[in-house]
């Protein structure tokens, strides 16, 4: 059975059913359609399908549609014959005779010109793949997964994506859930990304703190699991060997926390401690600095009402 590799590991409900549907259909031939956001591990995904299917022994060829060049797409997907344009000075296979035995992912499919979703389609109908300035078609077994960021319903209703290769591609959807959503998942992914990585670098991998894990689980992580394996390559190399503290986080994510704070959420105890009555007379001296000495209005600030306050205030002796 081949590997799952560290990006796709994970114990969130959304993210299992993904990976046993991936593993069900694995053993079919048929084509399949990956969706999610952007390092959310799409690649990765249809690489497993291929791994656990009868076609592993074949070639997994990736094509990312988005850096074809226009003029160029159905040259560079079918293949072409000498002299079938300018330049074309000998015959040429396209990716999809490459891929042949295997597994052909084409990612960005959304990013595919109209001219060659035709193309496609005829392939994914037929199996027959026509190279350009050849008059007769050739029968091609390749296996098709495709992958997008975007709505490709959305795209269909503006035209930019044939409804036809839609209902083609779309015969079983995979959809990646946003690493956000499965937030349990960090410390699983974290450790096995670095110790990856560690070994890859040949370094000893740092330690998290508490600390730092708790401001890793509540960061929303926009790029995903991308995202998550640029921080802990980057951790690796500067701390390796070492403790990494909620201080030698990126900004972003202290940056959040601290908005998240602002916000009414968990307070971040810092990895030192903390003195409560020193911080709990530092907050009412702020509040009353805003609010010009206005003892109401500073008790509204700290949700504290005002007998409470001025209680606390005699407590710690802080006079205006």
């Amino acid at each position: 059975m081949h590997a799952i590799r560290q990006n796709l590991l994970g114990k969130a409900p959304e993210f299992l059913s993904v990976l046993r549907a991936m593993r069900i259909v694995a053993a079919t031939d048929a084509t399949v359609l990956v969706s999610g956001e952007s390092g959310t591990g799409k690649e990765l995904l249809a690489s497993a399908l291929h791994g656990c299917s009868r076609r592993s022994d074949g070639p997994f060829l990736t094509v990312n549609c988005a850096a074809l060049p226009e003029q160029l797409v159905e040259s560079e997907l079918f293949g072409h014959r000498k002299g079938a344009f300018t330049g074309a000075v000998s015959d040429q296979p396209g990716r999809v005779q490459a891929a042949a035995g295997g597994t052909l992912f084409l990612d960005e499919i959304s990013e595919l010109p109209l001219s060659a979703q035709a193309k496609l389609l005829r392939f994914l109908e037929s199996g027959e793949c026509q190279a350009v300035g050849k008059a007769q078609p050739e029968v091609v077994d390749v296996r098709v997964v495709a992958a997008t960021n975007r709505d490709l319903a959305q795209a269909v209703k503006e035209g930019s994506f044939r409804a036809d290769l839609y209902y083609r591609l779309y015969i079983v959807p995979l959809e990646l859930p946003a690493l956000r959503h499965r937030s349990g998942d960090i410390d699983g992914l974290l450790q096995g990304l670095t110790d990856e990585l560690a070994e890859q670098y040949k370094l000893a991998p740092p330690i998290y703190s508490k600390t730092a894990m708790k401001l890793l689980r509540r960061y929303s992580w926009p790029g995903n699991v991308r995202e998550l394996k640029n921080l802990s390559e980057r951790m690796l190399i500067l701390f390796s060997d070492r403790i990494i503290r909620a201080e030698n986080l990126p900004l972003e994510i202290r940056e959040q926390s601290r908005l998240d704070g602002a916000s009414g959420r968990d307070f971040v105890l810092p990895d030192d401690g903390l003195v409560l009555d020193e911080l709990e007379a530092n907050l009412i001296q702020q509040a009353l600095g805003r609010t010009s000495g206005n003892r109401s209005k500073a008790a509204r600030l700290l949700g504290l009402s005002r007998d409470t306050l001025l209680y606390r205030m005699k407590k710690y002796a802080i006079e205006l």
